[in-house]
């Protein structure tokens, strides 16, 4: 696996669409993280991903943060940045620095149910259909345009925990799919 591509992945927790990605063979060239001492940094050492930790209390501001952020990636030779359950807004500053070269998985099809608890929000609307999308990220909250999208059936009895675990396994095998195709355009 070559690192030469310059893929980038913001993580915040487990880092399992990141161990997807890993898994599909996605040439990693660094992953960033707004929180320290997660998973999906181990994840990272594991496969021997340059990794770094970007919390915000260290930082004035999230528009600092996020131009920190987008230095150490750009240094580290990204082109591509890759949102894998990463769970902060990203300011214009780190935005600017890869213009339409952002995307993002979020668990449901948008734009329904955009924003941080769209799997309880399908369940709450009684949705009989959620599933996952792949979007380009704009300064919007899960606005940008949208690049791929598979529906995944709402279950009677689901849960938050049981649709989200239907959901993740659509997201793990969607992400890498369109990660490759904008590698290979």
């Amino acid at each position: 696996m070559t690192r030469e591509l310059g893929v980038g992945v913001l993580v915040s927790g487990g880092g399992s669409n990141l161990q997807a990605l890993i898994d599909a063979e996605i040439a990693i060239a660094a992953v960033a993280s707004n929180v320290d001492g997660v998973p999906a940094l181990d994840r990272a050492r594991a496969a021997g991903i340059p990794k770094a930790a970007f919390p915000l209390v260290e930082y004035r501001d999230r528009s600092e943060r996020d131009a920190a952020m987008a230095e150490w990636l750009v240094a580290n030779g990204v082109q591509l940045v890759v949102c894998a359950g990463y769970m902060h807004l990203l300011r214009p500053v780190f935005l600017g620095r890869f213009p339409g070269r952002v995307v993002n998985v979020h668990p449901a099809l948008l734009p329904a149910f955009p924003g941080a608890t769209a799997v309880e929000d399908a369940l709450s609307a009684g949705a009989v259909e959620t599933g996952a999308t792949v979007h380009l990220v704009d300064a919007g909250v899960d606005t940008g345009t949208v690049l791929r999208q598979e529906a995944v059936t709402v279950l009677p009895g689901d849960t938050a925990a049981t649709l989200h675990a239907r959901i993740r396994t659509v997201e793990h095998r969607l992400l890498p799919e369109v990660v490759r195709e904008l590698i290979d355009a």
